[in-house]
């Protein structure tokens, strides 16, 4: 039998493709009892990422006290070229895509096989992967709804079988995880890429200044993300959350090279959550998240734990931030 290869029909009409493999409702309310009963309680920081959720995160990427957004993208504007001619050819995929604002300039310059798209929210990532392909028609598109952290294998799929993979990991969101779920995380990474290398993003080390007015704005964006997560916990799983019972707090812990936030309970009180009560104190931490920050040399040495060789960093002018290019060690 003979077959015939026809070249793809390029057109704005081309539809982006949603794979949702977010976890069940079910597996919510485990991951919510095993944080509650950590010490100090700390909830997965995906569960900041509904619809509503990713809509104020963009909103605080727009504030001026949070550069990190602005200056990736500058220094993806400016180092595309170099970026892709260092990447190779293949499927970029990223990680936490979010609103798919960063890769724009890389999917110009390195004309990819394909885009694919991993994020936690299915509403957020459908139009972020429509609004990327009208502007960039050429490039075959999918998403995937899931936590990437967990995810052990991408699934099959047309515009992945037999690719070359590139992992692009931009915003410093590997910050949010500690040092050995990082390591575990960027493991991870390194199986689904099937041998393919990544380009990580990672904010740098600044002063307390900077960084506490960075995840504390004045416009109250970053304490209303936080508070979402209590209104989503009532939505999804029928707690009776009092988010104004609870304020926002984030703070520079030096020794562990971390911004922390937090909501903190405003008194003694009682909270159901998918039919359990749990007890909160007064002044009593709830850990939203982490972003842990990476200075060049710290970032090498955690690629090497996770089994990854180090090739090459692009920074911006002053230096705040960093894209690492690496490659598996085997």
């Amino acid at each position: 039998m003979t077959t015939t290869s026809q070249q793809p029909d390029y057109t704005t009409d081309r539809k982006t493709e949603l794979i949702d493999l977010h976890p069940p409702a079910a597996d919510m309310e485990q991951l919510v009892r095993i944080g509650l009963n950590r010490c100090p309680r700390q909830l997965p920081a995906w569960f900041l990422y509904d619809e509503e959720g990713s809509r104020l995160f963009d909103r605080i990427c727009e504030q001026p006290e949070y550069s990190l957004t602005r200056t990736e993208i500058a220094l993806l504007d400016s180092s595309a070229p170099e970026i892709a001619a260092a990447i190779g050819e293949g499927v970029i995929v990223e990680f936490g895509a979010g609103s798919a604002q960063k890769v724009g300039p890389l999917l110009e310059a390195a004309h990819p096989a394909a885009y694919v798209a991993l994020d936690i929210s299915a509403e957020h990532l459908r139009k972020a992967t429509t609004a990327l392909q009208q502007r960039h028609p050429r490039v075959p598109m999918l998403g995937i709804c899931c936590d990437h952290s967990t995810l052990s294998s991408l699934p099959e799929h047309p515009l992945l079988r037999k690719q070359r993979r590139i992992g692009f990991f931009p915003g410093s969101s590997l910050g949010n995880f500690e040092q050995d779920d990082a390591i575990r995380v960027l493991r991870q990474f390194k199986q689904l890429l099937n041998g393919g290398p990544l380009l990580l993003g990672l904010d740098q080390p600044k002063s307390k200044v900077r960084l506490e007015a960075a995840y504390n704005d004045a416009a109250g964006i970053s304490a209303a993300f936080a508070r979402n997560l209590l209104h989503r916990l009532n939505a999804d799983l029928g707690a009776n959350f009092d988010p104004q019972a609870f304020s926002y707090q984030a703070g520079w812990q030096a020794e562990q090279q971390r911004v922390q936030m937090a909501l903190i309970s405003r008194c003694d009180q009682v909270v159901r959550i998918a039919g359990e009560r749990w007890s909160f104190q007064c002044d009593e931490p709830l850990i939203t998240e982490y972003s842990l920050k990476y200075s060049p040399e710290r970032a090498v040495a955690l690629a090497q734990q996770a089994g990854w060789r180090w090739l090459r960093r692009w920074h911006d002018p002053e230096d705040d931030l960093s894209l690492h290019l690496l490659e598996p060690t085997d």
